[in-house]
């Protein structure tokens, strides 16, 4: 990861406060420059923290477990994304690796992300990299950026996780705008 002053910064204004995050357009420019395009367009603002992972709530099978806080817009199957999905930007390409405070694109299939993202809470999370197991295609996932200020408000959300992944309340993002 760059320094955080050659980082493009953001910052997220959720109810429970302000998040500053760090954006790699050097290294990651399409993950970046699609989350970018969301910002610009104010499409982010309004939107929710509606999944949080932690140790309890992951199902006791799951080998590869992880510590996440997922936000971002829920699509229906027949809603029209205001911009396409993505290609796949794997860590093997970008040297970027899944670090406590890393921010990374959520996908179901290589090829769909583009308008959910993830926090990064616990430590080093390598099932999330190129190669890791997390998802059986071991592609991984597109990480792209950094928490770079308000961890305070990263562990307030990560505390307030409910005992199942996707949370009855989710906690409202009012807006998320370049610094």
């Amino acid at each position: 990861m760059m320094a955080s002053n050659e980082l493009t910064k953001v910052i997220v204004e959720t109810e429970l406060g302000a998040v500053t995050l760090g954006i790699d357009e050097a290294h990651a420019p399409i993950s970046a420059g699609a989350f970018l395009a969301y910002v610009d367009k104010g499409l982010l603002d309004g939107t929710t923290i509606y999944r949080i992972v932690n140790q309890i709530n992951q199902a006791p099978e799951i080998v590869h477990r992880i510590e996440v806080i997922q936000w971002g817009h829920t699509f229906g199957a027949d809603d029209p994304l205001p911009f396409p999905p993505i290609p796949h930007e794997p860590t093997s390409v970008t040297g970027l690796r899944h670090q406590r405070g890393t921010i990374s694109m959520a996908r179901r299939e290589v090829g769909t992300a583009g308008h959910a993202y993830f926090f990064c809470v616990g430590g080093d999370l390598e099932s999330l990299d190129f190669g890791g197991g997390r998802n059986p295609d071991r592609q991984g996932f597109a990480a792209f950026g950094q928490v770079i200020d308000g961890w305070d408000v990263i562990d307030a959300i990560y505390n307030s996780a409910e005992p199942i992944e996707y949370m009855k309340s989710p906690l409202k993002v009012t807006s998320v705008r370049r610094a």
